[in-house]
């Protein structure tokens, strides 16, 4: 298996990207990260082997405890690889609260020309535009 594949194998995997979202705050034991998972830490240390083979996290004795920190390098090269696909991100949502509330006044403004005169509900909803 090439490297690339290796990468985005250990990254499939909901637990290990958990793990990685850890470890970039900041470098952990893995009785740490095993206390925040609900797995058995055999199953924690198997995962830490993927990343670790994969490249994406190294690890040093301390003591008795190994201390895992995160390699950022190759998730750079799995975005290079993910960037030739022009992934584009949605519009911020406040771009579309914003036009959602413009297209709430406009068919409020449609609705009150289209009401006759004299129905109390159209009234109403003029106040409380």
């Amino acid at each position: 298996m090439d490297e690339l594949t290796n990468i985005a194998a250990a990254v499939a995997d909901p637990v290990r990207r958990e793990i990685l979202v850890m470890l970039g705050h900041t470098p952990l034991t893995a009785g740490e990260i095993a206390a925040r998972f609900s797995i058995s830490r055999p199953a924690v240390s198997r995962h830490l082997r993927v990343l670790r083979e994969s490249g994406l996290v190294r690890d040093e004795q301390h003591g008795r405890h190994r201390r895992y920190t995160l390699v950022r390098f190759p998730l750079g090269r799995l975005t290079e690889w993910l960037l030739q696909f022009e992934v584009r991100q949605a519009p911020a949502w406040s771009r579309q609260l914003a036009a959602l509330d413009t297209e709430v006044h406009r068919a409020r403004r449609e609705r009150g020309r289209s009401e006759p005169a004299g129905n109390p509900s159209a009234a109403r909803q003029k106040d409380t535009a």
